[in-house]
């Protein structure tokens, strides 16, 4: 049986003018041949696979050339290749050095390949840099690598360096046509592209993947053989796809994937692919952009077909939803369903009657429906409306913000501030209407809206007063289901209240108060609210009559205990059955409490109270 060659070996360049892909470097290594111009350091840096061996072989090569020389002379005596992957010591690299002084035998220059340079170590690249700088002028050194980014700087600012690119999808597919030609293997042209798309710019790899290819299905290379041995998704399928989409048949959709699954295709790979397919339909949509589509004739045509049935909002918002799968796909805990999901929303893209999603990028500026807070207080009137739905005219009284928030019309906002119209309010029941409430909570209200008839700076006092009016249990206004809450907690508060004409106003003692002030501080602690609790026990409140004084060193504890101002009189008013007692809280910033922190801080605030302790610790002579 003969010998086989790999193609990579068998057709690799001789010449400079036969390497594919890289006509600028090798214009230019000629031109410093011809010229006499040529570096004594060389770097050739790029992917796998794009010549950058073969180009240096060649260089070695022609530089010896002086037209005396045999046609099939190789100068093997003057080229020397190493492996720095395996070479990469210092003795390496000193060896190298002792051989660099011998001048060639044959031919004028030695050339040294030094493949994988970035292997070496740091030592062995410190050892390199003065012959790499100033060898003999016999010596020529050509350094290959595929990561540049490892090599010191000091190498690198030695050398020419040379960036070769990947080769392009119609170069490679242009080699694989000649190389399928000598080889007397009929080749379509679809079954090239495929291969050159696998190859990912590295001719190599092409060429091996071409022999594979060719190993399986012989001397006719189809696209459906490439496809099945390479187990590359068809584009056929992604034609498939697309069509179904936009028909909207989400049934067919889902089943057509199950099958790409079902024949060992990838998820990330198919859904990268559907995302790549949407973007050649939008490159059809233009004449500017259709020499960016890199395939066949005949699947470009069929590109072009399917593209006049798309729109491009269509085909953006197709290519957004795809990426965005794409990119959420290795941090999903459920990728089939992930991908499915994307699936679902690509075929309601186009369907008729459904309200269109924005994409969540959170650049698009979407609209909210805001509803007002309804009425916290209802009012003479509404309480003796017979019906909801009839309309009653509006109070001449300065009504509270929150009320009249409540009576406006609900407001759509977007990104931009909305201020709202001062209009006035109109009671009409676009909304379910307050429950009316008790006459306690009436009285009040008029009571209320009496005083701040003077001045627009009572209105908020009045809206301080409703804020705080819950204690603690602070709910926002602009959710029905906050309007509820608030209407639930005043039912509770007012169902514990006796009623206005027998409202006791029993006398009670200092000591009496101090002990229901305790009582209730208790009860802050067994609820958990320990902050509220240190607040109370600060300091020791003073009676006045039915007004109880409290002083604290800052405005913060001040507004935390007016917090819970409501719930705090309550207490004292059902315990002392006295329902004149009213708070009365200032700020003393000269008021300060004093925390002991270290152990004998600890024991001098316990001497204060009992001083026994020091006459304890010295009899006992005991350490603090």
């Amino acid at each position: 049986m003969e010998h086989f060659i790999v193609s990579a070996r068998k057709y690799r360049p001789t010449q400079f003018k036969d390497v594919v892909g890289q006509q600028a470097i090798t214009n230019t290594l000629n031109n410093a041949i011809e010229n006499d111009h040529l570096a004594q350091a060389l770097l050739f840096t790029g992917p796998r696979g794009v010549g950058k061996t073969t180009c240096a072989r060649i260089l070695a090569k022609k530089i010896n050339q002086d037209g005396t020389q045999q046609e099939d002379e190789d100068f093997a005596f003057n080229i020397f290749e190493l492996d720095a992957a395996s070479n990469n010591s210092v003795d390496d690299i000193r060896n190298l050095i002792d051989q660099v002084r011998i001048p060639p035998q044959v031919g004028s220059y030695k050339v040294y390949i030094i493949d994988e340079v970035h292997m070496l170590s740091s030592a062995a690249f410190n050892a390199f840099l003065k012959t790499l700088e100033e060898p003999p002028k016999h010596a020529i050194f050509i350094l290959a690598t595929t990561e540049k980014h490892k090599i010191i700087p000091t190498i690198l600012s030695r050398c020419q360096i040379f960036d070769f690119r990947r080769i392009t999808v119609s170069d490679i597919k242009g080699h694989l046509a000649d190389v399928a030609k000598q080889e007397g293997i009929d080749a379509e042209d679809d079954a090239l592209h495929v291969i050159a798309q696998k190859a990912d710019g590295a001719l190599r790899d092409a060429l091996s993947i071409f022999d594979r290819v060719v190993s399986f299905s012989g001397k006719e290379l189809t696209r459906q053989a490439v496809t099945e041995n390479l187990n590359v998704l068809d584009y056929t399928y992604y034609f498939q796809i697309t069509d179904l989409l936009l028909d909207n048949n989400i049934p067919e959709v889902l089943l057509a994937y199950n099958n790409i699954l079902a024949k060992g295709f990838d998820g990330h790979h198919f859904i990268m692919g559907l995302a790549s397919h949407f973007r050649d339909l939008l490159v059809c949509k233009s004449q500017e952009t259709i020499e960016l589509l890199e395939v066949g004739e005949q699947v470009k045509a069929m590109y072009f077909e399917q593209s006049q049935k798309t729109t491009h909002t269509f085909l953006i918002e197709a290519i957004e939803i795809a990426n965005g799968c794409d990119l959420q796909y290795k941090t999903s805990r459920n990728q089939r369903l992930l991908i499915e999901l994307c699936l679902m929303q690509l075929a309601s893209l186009t369907a008729s009657g459904e309200k269109k999603k924005h994409s969540s990028n959170g650049n698009a500026s979407k609209k909210r429906y805001v509803i007002p807070p309804s009425h916290f207080k209802a009012t003479e009137k509404e309480k003796t409306t017979p019906s909801s739905s009839e309309t009653v005219p509006p109070k001449p009284k300065v009504e509270s913000t929150i009320e009249k928030a409540s009576s406006e019309e609900p407001v759509y906002s977007s990104n931009e501030d909305v201020k709202p119209e001062k209009e006035e309010a109109e009671p009409t029941s676009t909304i379910a209407e307050p429950k009316p409430e008790p006459e306690v909570e009436k009285e009040q209200n008029s009571e209320v809206e009496t005083k701040n008839d003077d001045s627009g700076s009572k209105i908020a006092d009045k809206r301080s007063q409703i804020i705080t009016e819950y204690g603690n249990k602070k709910v926002s206004a602009l959710s029905l289901k906050s309007i509820r809450k608030k209407q639930e907690l005043k039912k509770e508060q007012l169902a514990n209240q006796p009623d206005e004409e027998n409202l006791p106003t029993d006398p009670f003692s200092e000591d009496e108060m101090r002990t229901a002030w305790t009582q209730y501080a208790k009860k802050v602690e067994t609820d958990g609210k320990y902050n509220l609790l240190s607040h109370l026990t600060m300091g020791i409140p003073k009676l006045d009559g039915n007004i109880i004084h409290l002083e604290f060193p800052n405005d913060t504890i001040k507004v935390e205990v007016e917090r819970a101002k409501y719930d705090l009189l309550g207490f004292l008013r059902e315990k002392l059955q006295n329902y004149n007692i009213d708070l009365d809280i200032l700020v003393n910033e000269t008021v300060q409490k004093k925390y002991a922190y270290t152990t004998r801080e600890k024991f001098d605030k316990l001497t204060q109270k009992n001083p026994a302790l020091e006459k304890l610790r010295r009899e006992f002579d005991l350490d603090i």
